[in-house]
């Protein structure tokens, strides 16, 4: 799977754009920083609850099974942690009795090493199609002839092939199910987003006051790694924009450096026991502009009248809505056009970095306790530079909460 680390890393976040070498700036790190306490992962019992509410969810909705194949939802119903290739490794879950992990024989010993419920493994050889193991459980099931659900991330060859094993399959969508549970994060859930955060937000904390002329995006995305190892989080990306790359929100391969009067925009998060976090900062190297101030006072404000919209049971696209209207007013747009914000305001996130529900116009999902988001209303300048200041919050009965406080200003970007 194409991992966002992996595609963010072609902004000038090379190994040879280093002035630092690597070993120096984690030693660095690892005596400037503790490790912070992690919760626990996710339990067992937690897991089977999934699985049962699952099971529910597909009665309710009158599918007769569903196919999960590697990817974060395995291992947020089984714990299993597999990476997808040609060769199938799935959950097949049935709505009565116990789901079965497929995957190939050779294979088996790794893949029970992260199975974190007790579940049966069937195992395939390399002359044998995987699907036909999977019709033949369906079949002993007894729900060969009801709807089989899959994700929206599922590869084609899964559905064409078992409906080639099972004629007159009907395959339908399996969001009814995987994303109504996923939607909604658990206490343990929350705690180990909470966790994930801020470690980001003090591994961000530590590059960015070390910031010195000459520094490259490699130079700051080497600290910010080390410092998150440091701290106990998994990296998960380091995006490092400065000056005009900044005006791109996802970066450019052109070589920066930090001078004075720079605008360093860091986008960075982690993961820890599978949970991910995603914080932008931006600041200058030394005293920022009238225009640099005015435009960061902005997003700031952005921030803030995204989360007053935030209110539980509203479309969570009108969150959206209500950033885009108030750029707007300020001259900026319209909709989505520069200078100002050409994505959205938000995102679902949770065990991927970005998942359901979104915050971008038209999204119909009623805002629920327990829903996670991103809120991050940058607004970019072609040619000059950009502004994306960025904090997750979750949903709760009284009102949404941050994760990480929003920078009280540009003098203080990190709080």
């Amino acid at each position: 799977m194409i991992q966002r680390r992996s595609f963010l890393m072609g902004a000038g976040m090379t190994a040879a754009a280093l002035t630092v070498p690597l070993g120096r700036v984690r030693a660095a790190a690892a005596e400037a920083l503790k490790p912070v306490a992690l919760p626990p992962p996710i339990s067992t019992a937690e897991r089977l609850q999934r699985l049962a509410r699952a099971r529910q969810l597909m009665q309710q909705n009158g599918i007769g099974s569903i196919v999960v194949e590697s990817g974060s939802s395995l291992d947020y119903l089984t714990g299993v942690q597999w990476h997808r290739s040609e060769r199938l490794t799935a959950a097949v879950v049935p709505a009565s009795g116990d789901p079965i992990i497929v995957t190939p024989f050779f294979e088996m010993p790794s893949v029970k090493e992260t199975l974190a419920i007790p579940l049966e493994v069937r195992t395939w050889n390399e002359d044998v199609d995987p699907l036909n193991l999977v019709a033949d459980f369906l079949r002993e099931r007894g729900v060969a002839g009801q709807p089989v659900a899959f994700e929206e991330t599922d590869r084609y060859f899964i559905v064409d092939r078992l409906a080639q094993q099972l004629p007159g399959m009907k395959p339908v969508s399996a969001h009814s199910v995987v994303r109504a549970l996923r939607l909604i994060k658990s206490p343990a859930e929350l705690a180990l987003m909470q966790a994930a955060n801020d470690i980001t937000l003090k591994a961000m904390r530590h590059a960015g006051e070390a910031a010195k002329a000459g520094m490259t995006p490699a130079d700051f995305g080497a600290a910010i790694d080390a410092a998150t190892s440091a701290l106990g989080g998994s990296p998960e990306f380091s995006l490092v924009l400065i000056d005009e790359a900044a005006a791109q929100p996802h970066g450019s391969n052109k070589p920066q450096i930090v001078k004075p009067g720079s605008t360093i925009l860091f986008d960075c998060g982690c993961t820890v026991h599978g949970y991910q976090s995603d914080i932008s900062r931006t600041f200058v190297f030394g005293p920022p502009s009238a225009e640099q101030r005015k435009v960061w006072d902005q997003v700031h404000q952005g921030q803030q009248i995204a989360i007053r919209a935030a209110k539980m049971g509203v479309p969570v696209g009108t969150i959206d809505d209500a950033v885009r209207a108030a750029y707007e007013s300020w001259g900026y747009g319209p909709g989505y056009k520069l200078p100002g914000l050409p994505h959205r305001t938000g995102h679902g996130i949770g065990m991927d970095g970005h998942e359901p529900a979104y915050l971008v116009h038209g999204d119909p999902t009623p805002l629920a306790a327990g829903m996670c988001f991103s809120d991050e209303p940058g607004i970019y300048i072609p040619g000059k530079f950009g502004i994306r200041l960025e904090d997750c919050w979750h949903m709760t009965d009284a009102g949404p909460k941050f994760f990480t406080e929003p920078p009280p200003s540009i003098d203080r970007p990190f709080g």
